[in-house]
């Protein structure tokens, strides 16, 4: 059995296996909140919404899974504050309130959720991946979508049609991707 493998334990997220510090903390805390902001910038326009299409939510379940509940959340918070501060790193280089904040406010929710998961091996195979990431993605429309409706002035149908449905196939492209990140690096360590 490897050093690596021996040495995780069933509570561990990927960020636990770096050496513990305040300052290894607050770079991941940084790079995830850099990372959110990166993957903000791919941004497609989806016609009939206010919304595009982004590699936002991605990376915010990503972060929260990798980091944990607490990093993860501290990350999202960054994110959104200096994003409100007028940092341009919302989805396009946007930055302030716009009508998808409620997007933003549901992945700070959704990043530590599936961070907690994450820390109960919800991270280590495929299936309970899937899981992981459907509710972290359930989180961000369960958020996002009534406050679409209310920033936008839409109906809850309208709303539904502007700020969910266009989004679901690719939603699902980006959990399969995470289904098959995590649980592969979690083998790799194991390998080492």
């Amino acid at each position: 059995m490897s050093t690596a493998a021996a040495t995780v334990r069933p509570r561990e997220v990927l960020a636990d296996l770096l050496p513990a510090s305040r300052l290894k903390d607050a770079a991941l805390v940084l790079g995830g909140a850099a990372l959110t902001g990166l993957a903000a910038q791919i941004a497609v326009p989806v016609p009939g919404s206010p919304v595009p299409v982004t590699g936002q939510t991605f990376a915010a379940l990503l972060v929260g899974t990798a980091l944990g509940a607490s990093r993860g959340l501290a990350s999202l918070v960054l994110y959104a504050l200096a994003g409100l501060a007028g940092v341009p790193w919302f989805a396009g280089g946007s930055s302030g309130v716009s009508v998808s904040f409620g997007y933003i406010l549901g992945m700070l929710l959704a990043s530590t959720v599936v961070g907690a998961l994450a820390r109960r091996g919800a991270d280590r195979s495929v299936p309970r991946m899937a899981g992981t990431m459907l509710l972290g993605e359930a989180i961000i429309y369960a958020v996002g979508v009534p406050y679409l409706a209310y920033a936008a002035d839409l109906s809850a149908s309208a709303a539904l049609a502007a700020g969910l449905t266009p989004f679901l196939i690719g939603d699902a492209l980006k959990a399969a991707l995470a289904m098959g990140l995590m649980p592969t690096a979690w083998k790799l360590i194991d390998k080492d």
